[in-house]
């Protein structure tokens, strides 16, 4: 078996670049062979310097890489970081008022106050963890676009990876060994 490579190719939308990995993911490619550039700051450190543009990065091994993260998902840790506070906040409430001898009426009413002060609470948590993504984003682009790695594992792999790439606006499609 060959020595694993990787495609790479460079996105100036968020929108071909979700579409490109929609493609891969449907066309027998695993979310595990599928990485992003990681945020600036993370750039910086593991790097030791800024970038001025993502082409720099694309044949770098010490590039710091995240592993794909689908939309989906983000949603779901948004509802999540919304519901949880919400439930734990109501239950400890109802709890409170009930222990200390409190009508089940006063408990509801509770609990209602309570779930919707959790709820703010997360809502808060959750936009934080969007507009980060957002800025990830947003600042990759200004970058000169968002850089998506593709592993491959053999010449098939590699020719169905780059020609979904380029189908999807990817640009300087190529494919890498992980040594070079």
């Amino acid at each position: 078996m060959s020595s694993p490579r990787e495609a790479v190719a460079v996105f100036k939308s968020a929108s071909d670049l979700q579409a490109g990995i929609d493609d891969l993911l449907s066309n027998g490619f695993n979310r595990a062979e599928l990485s992003l550039l990681a945020n600036e700051d993370a750039v910086n450190k593991e790097l030791g310097h800024a970038y001025q543009k993502a082409s720099e990065l694309e044949d770098d091994p010490a590039a710091p890489r995240v592993a794909y993260v689908s939309t989906e998902t983000i949603g779901d840790a948004e509802g999540a970081l919304i519901g949880t506070p919400l439930y734990i906040a109501a239950f400890a409430a109802a709890v409170a008022i009930v222990v200390s001898g409190g009508s089940l009426a006063a408990a509801i009413a509770g609990a209602t106050v309570a779930g919707g002060a959790g709820a703010a609470i997360g809502t808060v948590l959750a936009r934080l963890v969007g507009k980060q993504h957002a800025e990830r984003i947003e600042d990759q682009l200004a970058h000169g676009g968002l850089l998506l790695w593709v592993r491959t594992w053999n010449a098939a792999d590699e020719q169905r990876a780059r020609e979904i790439l380029e189908k999807h606006s990817g640009e300087d499609v190529h494919v890498h060994g992980l040594d070079d």
